[in-house]
């Protein structure tokens, strides 16, 4: 197969990942059902708050993935979120069950292709790297049987005294201002800080907390940070996007915490519909981001408490 009927291969194949991808989140939203939160205080919720993790390479999952892998979680009624590819259920002594299905999640990265790295020689000009998505096939560990005690048994359930104490270590060792007061929660980025109003202010007290991480969500987006595009004004859909982000940071760290989160901006159902039916990387780009975000948020606890997410640099380099 030539070159070019390579990359337009490339090109379909990641094109159809990415609609199947966006089609299954639009249809959540539509559905009233959020993939970031998913319900894990139901009877549904058998598996322990967390991110996803595999257990053969000791990585928690990241971006899209995490999303992917939630709702499997959920929707299959697994009690953990342990994941192995059926090489690494193999490897672990263990095997994947006869007639288990798997779950689909994706790795993005680029590469040079020969014509491209030839061409480069001859003119001296920078290489076009092309993007490509694969899928990979994983197995939650209730599918495998086999594997070592250590990795089969269930991961315990975090322990709630500790979560607003790490709260409050977090946002003290991330270095930005942090003002409790007002009657309104935001961020301000031309000042950077971020304020909030008394927890007693909250009728659940816990949500004092989900909000606190939402706003510093939109603080890691800084210049001095992982400077993010805070361009858009309320309403456009730059604005939608920045707060999808936030959205899916503070689900991302309330899950590396132990707190249960919840969705704190749902009147943006709508533009967040129009931003995904406009553009199928947009999904992909947003968790990836705010992977990007809680991880960078999680680093700054000096303890190393809470697990960092695998970093990724953007929807074309990794959203495993």
């Amino acid at each position: 197969m030539s070159s070019h009927n390579c990359r337009t291969s490339a090109v379909a194949e990641r094109a159809n990942l990415y609609d199947e991808i966006t089609n299954k989140i639009i249809a959540e939203l539509e559905a009233g059902r959020f993939p970031w939160v998913q319900p894990w205080g139901s009877a549904a919720a058998k598996a322990p708050l967390s991110l996803p993790k595999n257990p053969s390479t000791g990585k928690v999952y990241s971006g899209i993935n995490v999303l992917v892998l939630w709702g499997a979680v959920i929707e299959r009624g697994f009690s953990t979120q342990g994941w192995l590819t059926f090489r690494q259920a193999l490897s672990l002594g263990g095997n994947v069950r006869k007639g288990e299905r798997g779950t689909t999640i994706v790795y993005a990265d680029r590469f040079v292709p020969d014509d491209e790295k030839k061409r480069t020689r001859e003119t001296g000009e920078e290489a076009r790297a092309i993007p490509f998505l694969k899928r990979f096939t994983v197995f939650n560990i209730e599918q495998c049987e086999g594997l070592p005690d250590e990795i089969a048994a269930s991961a315990p359930l975090p322990d709630a005294e500790l979560i607003e104490p790490r709260v409050d270590a977090l946002i003290k060792a991330t270095g930005i201002e942090f003002r409790i007061g007002g009657n309104s929660a935001y961020y301000m980025p031309a000042h950077d800080y971020v304020q909030v109003p008394p927890p007693q202010d909250y009728f659940e007290p816990i949500n004092w907390h989900r909000t606190a991480l939402h706003e510093l969500g939109h603080a890691t987006g800084h210049a001095s940070r992982l400077s993010r595009d805070f361009s858009g004004s309320f309403g456009t859909r730059k604005y939608a996007f920045e707060e999808l982000v936030a959205e899916i940071c503070s689900a991302f760290s309330c899950a590396a915490l132990g707190i249960v989160p919840t969705v704190r901006h749902a009147d943006y159902i709508g533009s967040w519909l129009e931003v995904l039916r406009e553009d199928n990387r947009a999904i992909v780009r947003a968790a990836s981001q705010a992977s990007k975000a809680a991880d960078w948020l999680l680093g700054q606890l000096p303890d190393g408490t809470a697990a960092p997410i695998v970093a990724t640099t953007d929807d074309d380099r990794r959203a495993a």
